[in-house]
């Protein structure tokens, strides 16, 4: 069908109806038009019903050049519900044994025609928008569970898993609490949905001046549930709370784990405000929500579900009547909550932006207030933070939107419900007493719908903020599985075999067919202009990166076939960027070695010639170091973060110009101390070419290759760029 002929479909097809109904209305069906004898009233309304959906089958297609319709298309599934509803609901009135007061074919009047449409329009509602989602969920669950294939046209590869079905794999462990919760959810609903039927009863008894002991009874019977629902309420809320409060407390310990796990090249593209951002503001954002609408959510579902039965206990029809309503009810909220979680994710990103911006500024203050920068940096944030103020504006624009949708659809199923039975009690089909009853569920169900209706979007935007978190629990970090060797005894031999490596953000390769050897017991000196590919090599010793080609041998075997802790402790690493936590200089030294003793401490804090200089401080070593150790000096925290190294025995230990801030004196101290180690190698890299000199073996990088590679004499003789470089250094 093209698309015109699409558009014209829905008008077409109620022109074609009309016209039938028409053609039934000027013959007047009736008993005698098939028959030849008297025929009961339903089994007329049958046959012109089932006259009028044979007559759509057959017409419409050949107006509309489509094909035959088949059982469960779409149109097929349209004239059934538009035809049969109304032989269908007076069938089984009859058979229970009710009156139907209103004439039985639907071709009898106009307003029982729109009334036809209206009813298939709510059933394509609910069988569209909830039952058919529900029932294609149910049988891909059954379907993935007997191992059942899909269909060629249907989707062949499954869809990540939501951010809801994560949540409630966070919510399983504690399946019990929740079992619980709901049992107590249900008895309280249950306590508190009880109420106005016994309200009716004392209206009935105002209104007949009944027995004095029934007035007591129902009085007796509302207190009693009064009390109890709401001390069932109190028990689960506390249970819930409380559960909630662990299910936070895990979700952000597991998104922090899972940060931290990522690799280094994760953190490089990731700005570290952002992280912060996502683990604090956003698991909080989604806790808060979660903990308070979940809840409302989950007690308001339990009591539309008690409110209904409880109505149709009541009367079927005005039952009927409310849910025509719900529909209209729904499809707002409905829509709105698709627009508040793309809002919720966009003020997401934006808020983590801004929170960079500050990250940023603080990391960096002194660096701002050199350059006098504040205002600029300010500018930078408030840009930001308008930017916010945009998608909040929004956001409170479909909030408004929403609850006044809400309250205006709330109010208008109120004034028919009321018309309706007052037509139902002066008719004698209810009782004054089951109306009230009934318009007090009535009032309780449009509260409750409109809080659910308030509620499912504050959920739907709470999981919507939570997609970025459970992107960081689903990454995988981006390194080769952990190795399984941890030998007792380690030599530190270490061989580069032809290694070339690049970063991914494309800017060439860093370091070219390198090979290069670290004897144990040796310091192995690295030495070139900047951007040599000094660093790198450091890196990929550490095992931040992994080489493109090439392979990295430790005592002869592959890096990546040791367990990652196991190397981290064989391999010790200071740069010339120091980072101290605002910790003292004791937790600072013992960083990830606690079980080190004090004397370990000392031990290593005297080969890094730094322990004079923390004794001499006001608390010693219980003297905090500051922001990034701020708080002592340059010289003294490359010490402190040797003496870190150290600590841990490695059998490795890189220095990255790890003595850039000594002057000559300590400098030479830490060095001599050092070169009287033998049972660790070492990786030198330094400007300094009065220290480079008295390595054992010096590597000349150059532009990613290694050009040269001896001792200090032989290069001086042999490499044109090293003795350029001492020359330099002299003068």
């Amino acid at each position: 069908m093209s698309k015109a002929s699409a558009l014209l479909s829905p008008f077409l097809f109620a022109s074609v109806d009309v016209c039938i109904l028409g053609l039934l209305r000027s013959l007047q069906l009736s008993p005698w038009v098939f028959f030849h004898f008297p025929c009961p009233p339903l089994a007329a309304l049958w046959t012109g019903e089932l006259t009028r959906a044979l007559s759509l089958m057959l017409l419409l297609p050949l107006l509309t050049g489509g094909p035959s319709w088949a059982p469960g298309s779409e149109l097929f599934q349209t004239v059934l519900v538009l035809t049969l509803h109304l032989p269908v609901y007076v069938t089984v009135v009859r058979v229970l044994g009710g009156a139907v007061d209103e004439e039985t074919w639907s071709w009898h009047s106009w307003e029982r025609v729109f009334q036809g449409y209206l009813v298939t329009l709510v059933s394509w509602i609910y069988w569209t928008h909830y039952v058919q989602p529900v029932l294609l969920s149910l049988f891909r669950s059954v379907s993935s569970v007997w191992g059942w294939k899909s269909r060629p046209h249907q989707e062949s590869k499954k869809p990540a898993v939501s951010s809801l079905r994560r949540l409630v794999g966070f919510m399983r462990p504690h399946s019990g609490r929740f079992a619980v919760i709901l049992l107590l959810v249900v008895l309280s609903s249950f306590c508190e949905m009880a109420v106005p039927k016994y309200t009716g009863h004392v209206t009935d008894w105002i209104q007949n001046q009944g027995a004095t002991d029934g007035f007591i009874e129902a009085i007796t019977i509302i207190a009693i549930m009064t009390v109890a629902g709401a001390v069932l309420e109190f028990i689960g809320d506390l249970m819930y709370n409380i559960t909630m409060s662990h299910l936070h407390t895990a979700v952000q310990a597991d998104v922090f784990q899972a940060v931290l796990n990522q690799e280094i090249a994760f953190f490089d593209s990731t700005p570290a405000g952002e992280l912060v951002s996502r683990i604090t503001t956003d698991t909080n954002a989604m806790s808060e929500a979660l903990s308070e609408k979940l809840n409302l959510l989950m007690w308001y579902m339990s009591r539309v579900v008690f409110l209904f039965v409880f109505m149709l206990m009541q009367s079927l029809k005005m039952s009927l009547l409310t849910l025509m309503g719900l529909p209209i009810i729904w499809f707002v909220p409905k829509f709105t909550a698709h627009f508040h979680q793309e809002i919720s994710v966009k003020v997401q990103e934006s808020l983590a932006k801004a929170n960079q911006v500050a990250s940023e500024t603080f990391s960096c203050i002194k660096t701002v207030k050199s350059f006098a920068n504040e205002d600029g940096e300010t500018e930078r944030y408030r840009r930001c933070m308008e930017d916010t103020y945009a998608l909040n504006k929004r956001e409170a624009l479909a909030y408004a939107g929403t609850n006044s949708a809400n309250s205006m659809t709330s109010l208008a199923m109120k004034v028919f419900i009321l018309y309706y039975g007052g037509v139902l009690v002066t008719r004698g089909l209810i009782s004054s007493g089951e109306l009230v009853s009934f318009v007090l569920y009535e009032l309780q169900f449009a509260l409750v719908v409109a809080a659910l209706m308030h509620c499912y979007p504050m959920v739907k935007k709470a999981v919507g903020g939570s997609e970025k978190i459970f992107e960081y629990l689903a990454r995988k970090p981006q390194i080769p599985p952990d190795g399984t060797l941890a030998p007792e005894h380690l030599k530190g031999h270490v061989e580069f075999q032809n290694v070339t490596f690049a970063y991914s953000n494309g800017n060439g390769v860093v370091l070219k067919n390198v090979s290069l050897e670290m004897k144990p017991g040796k310091v192995t000196a690295l030495v070139g202009l900047n951007r040599a590919g000094k660093s790198s090599c450091v890196k990929l010793l550490e095992r931040f990166y992994q080489p493109q080609h090439g392979v990295i041998l430790l005592d002869g075997q592959p890096l990546n076939s040791y367990q990652d802790a196991y190397l981290r402790q064989k391999i010790s690493m200071v740069s010339q960027d120091v980072a101290l936590f605002p910790r003292s200089v004791r937790e600072n030294i013992k960083y990830g070695c606690q079980e080190a003793s004090d004397e370990d401490m000392y031990k290593a804090a005297r080969m890094a010639s730094v322990h004079v200089d923390i004794t001499r401080m006001s608390k010693g070593y219980d003297t905090d170091a500051g922001e990034k150790g701020g708080q002592i000096s340059g010289g003294q925290k490359q010490r402190i973060a040797i003496a870190r190294a150290l600590i841990r025995r490695p059998t490795v230990l890189v220095l990255d110009n790890a003595t850039s801030d000594l002057d000559s004196r300590n400098e030479n101290q830490v060095y001599e101390a050092l070169l009287k180690i033998e049972n660790f190698s070492v990786l030198l890299i330094s400007t300094k070419m009065s220290v480079v000199k008295k390595a054992d073996h010096i590597v000349v990088l150059h532009e990613g290759t290694v050009q040269a590679e001896g001792r200090h004499d032989q290069l001086m003789e042999t490499s044109q760029l090293y003795a350029q470089m001492v020359k330099k250094e002299v003068e």
